[in-house]
Order: C-alpha cells, then sequence, then structure tokens
C-alpha cells in the first residue's frame, strides 16, 4: 500500500473516536498490552512523561518537549489529533515520523490488527512506542488520547504525571461531573510516581488528593508556586497556567539536566521546535484572523476570554462542532453583537451547518450556515474590514481546514 492508501485503511477500517465516537472506545487495556508483547514492550526501554487533562494538555506536552530539546536531549512527543497530517503524531525533537515507516509498520502488523481488532489509537500509540524505542530517545512525552485510565497510553511507568485543567468534554464517555471526569484522568497516577496538578480546582483537588494518597504518590499543585515568570510564543494569557504545571513537572525530572535558560528559551520555541497548530494561531492580520482548538466550554471560556482583549471594529465567528456536543453548554458563552458564519466539519461527526444554526439563533446568535469551513471563511473575509477580526473554531476538525 502507499502511504495514502496505508492512512485510508487505518482510517476507514478501524474504528476511531474522532470519526465514528464512542463506538470507538473500550474500557480494558488488553489489546495494547497483547499488542506491546508483540512489540517487545517498547513502552519499557525509554522514560517518559505522561500528560492528561480536559484543557491544555496538548499545549503542555509541547512545552515540556521543547524545554527537553533546548536541554539537548533527544524527545520523543506523541499526541492527538492530529491537523493536517497523522505523521504530526509522533515526532522526535520536532521531525515527524517517516511515511516509509508508518507504511512498514502497518504492513507488518496488519493481520494482527485484523485478528484482534485493534482500534485506531491502539495501534497508533504502538507505532509511537515502537518508533520512540527503536530511535533510543532520551525520553518522551506522552499525551493521553481520552480520560486516562483506560487509555491505550496508560501502560507506560513515567518518571511523573502531568494533568491539566479538567473541564467538561466527553461526558457521555467520562461522566457528567467534573468529579467523575478527574477520576477518569487520575488513572494516570501511578504508584510511588509524582504527580503534578497544574490548577486547584474544588470539585476535583479532593479526588487528586485522595488517589495520589493511595499510590504513595507525591502530589504537587503547580499554582501553589507562584514565583514562576515566563512567557512562551504560544499566544493566550490562559498559557501561564500551562507554564506553572510545565515547570513544575520538569522540577521532578532529577535525572535530568534542566536549567532556567533552557525553559526559558524553550517556552518561546514551542512553535518552532515542535510544529505546534492551532493554539490561539494567527493566520492573517488585515483583518486578523484567529484559529483555536479549544472546543469545551472551560476551553472556549479562556479564548472568548481572549478575544475580548483584542482590539477591532466588528467581530466575525466562523463556528462548527461535532454532532455530540452540548451546544446549551457553550452557545451562551458567545457574544450576540456579532456576525455568525455557521459551517459543517468534514467529518462522519460533524454537526451539520444548519441544526447549529437553529440551536444558535435561541441563544440570540445571528448569522447564515454554509456546507464547508472554507465557504464560510471566505464569506467572513468578504464582509470583514481591515479593521475586524475574524474567529475560527469550534472544534479541532474546524481548525484543521484552515490552518
Amino acid at each position: 500500500m502507499t502511504y495514502k492508501e496505508t492512512l485510508e485503511w487505518m482510517f476507514q477500517q478501524l474504528p476511531m473516536y474522532q470519526q465514528k465516537g464512542s463506538v470507538a472506545l473500550k474500557d480494558k487495556l488488553d489489546n495494547i498490552l497483547a499488542f506491546s508483547e508483540i512489540l517487545g514492550n517498547p513502552h519499557q526501554k525509554f522514560k517518559s512523561i505522561h500528560v492528561a487533562g480536559t484543557n491544555g494538555k496538548g499545549s503542555s506536552s509541547h512545552m515540556l518537549a521543547s524545554i527537553l530539546q533546548e536541554a539537548g536531549y533527544k524527545v520523543g512527543l506523541y499526541t492527538s489529533p492530529h491537523l493536517k497530517d497523522f505523521r504530526e503524531r509522533i515526532r522526535i525533537n520536532g521531525k515527524v515520523v517517516g511515511k516509509g515507516f508508518v507504511k512498514k509498520f502497518i504492513k507488518e502488523h496488519k493481520e494482527f490488527f485484523e485478528r484482534n481488532e485493534l482500534s485506531f489509537f491502539e495501534m497508533t500509540v504502538g507505532m509511537a512506542f515502537h518508533y520512540f524505542a527503536e530511535k533510543e530517545v532520551d525520553i518522551a512525552v506522552i499525551e493521553v488520547g481520552l480520560g486516562g485510565q483506560w487509555d491505550s497510553t496508560n501502560i507506560i511507568v513515567p518518571e511523573v504525571s502531568l494533568i491539566t485543567n479538567i473541564g467538561l468534554d466527553h461526558t457521555q464517555i467520562l461522566g457528567d461531573t467534573l468529579e467523575k471526569i478527574a477520576l477518569e484522568k487520575a488513572g494516570i497516577i501511578k504508584r510511588e510516581i509524582p504527580v503534578v496538578v497544574s490548577e486547584r480546582q474544588p470539585e476535583t483537588e479532593g479526588i487528586f488528593k485522595l488517589i495520589s494518597a493511595n499510590k504513595m504518590s507525591e502530589i504537587i499543585f503547580a499554582e501553589d508556586d507562584i514565583s514562576k515568570d515566563y512567557i512562551t510564543d504560544l499566544l493566550g494569557g490562559y498559557q501561564s497556567k500551562n507554564i506553572n504545571g510545565v515547570v513544575s513537572t520538569l522540577g521532578q525530572l532529577s535525572e535530568f539536566k534542566i536549567k532556567p535558560r533552557h525553559i526559558k528559551d524553550g517556552l518561546k520555541k514551542v512553535v518552532k521546535n515542535t510544529g505546534l497548530l492551532g493554539r490561539w494561531q494567527v493566520l492573517a492580520k488585515k483583518p486578523m484572523i484567529v484559529c483555536d482548538t479549544a472546543h469545551n466550554r472551560e476551553g472556549l471560556e479562556l479564548v472568548l476570554k481572549q478575544v475580548s482583549k483584542q482590539q477591532f471594529k466588528n467581530i466575525h465567528f466562523v463556528l462548527g462542532f461535532v454532532n455530540d456536543k452540548n451546544l446549551k453548554h457553550v452557545l451562551n458563552l458567545f457574544p450576540t453583537v456579532a456576525t455568525y458564519y455557521f459551517v459543517t466539519p468534514n467529518i462522519p461527526r460533524g454537526l451539520p451547518a444548519k441544526e447549529l444554526r437553529n440551536e444558535a439563533y435561541e441563544f440570540g446568535l445571528q448569522g447564515k450556515n454554509f456546507n464547508t469551513v472554507q465557504d464560510g471563511l471566505n464569506a467572513a473575509l468578504e464582509q470583514a474590514k481591515e479593521d475586524d477580526f475574524i474567529y475560527v473554531g469550534g472544534s479541532t476538525f474546524v481548525v484543521a481546514e484552515v490552518v
């Protein structure tokens, strides 16, 4: 198979949460453990940092990788989902895994995948771990895909775990309260392995303390240390909370020599070092166009707060969601004094723009619906003046179509 054919097989033949929803999820680790055994347990051959959370885990993972690169280490980075190319998920020092490796890996294990019905995520995690072990990385930053306890990445025993902000997202899978979701995220806490929690949240603090105590794991709440005064090239004031968590996490890596200048330089070169896309990414200046992958209430609250700080005459929102989103929980965040362009993300779970428009009208959000993201953005560009502001978002899949 060609690289394109390989990806098509991966996406179409195997369950994938981003495409099909909860049918792709499993509440056991049997498959990834069995596959890892076939691969020679590559996850045991490199050191790692495990990162979970609702918001901020992607940015935090990239920050960690960038800083460790600045310190001179060979750093693996596993994240999800990708925006443009599947290979974005698996990187070493910012360089994506080769197409040849992806093709060969799938070809060699295709029979096992089919026989054991591995999910897209399970085989991708196995691929990443195998790649990092083969390339002998010094350390890998591993981002949880969904939840924590039953996530396929949760077979690693990291040097330290990091849990970022907890919010209401994927509630049909993880639970409908912050407490239930936190319990799932806390599943990455390992016995006698320190865990850093980026933020103290009243609903979740007790759960993290209880689980860490049961596991005899030191727990560090990063926001208790207000001495950190670092800045990052990732735009948006909300990144300060992620920075606290990242710096505290690095403080737990006793075997790695990380100096303040490495942290300073790494935070300023996150995009350059890791290739991160879609976090308050400026696409144009006149008019100002910004896209962001925030897609749940907590994330959108932070991003819309950042939007409110911008200088503009009029604001335009190119907005789309997936069909399992609780719209009533997020649409009330958006300003009514704005022009909306409701769009449909180009995936099977994409919410039809007309349905979104009808829901949005109930919250006083006025605009037109468009069949594609690009049509919506083109319409916004036709209407916007040079001193206007255009925001593109609502879903990772909306952003993927414009970056």
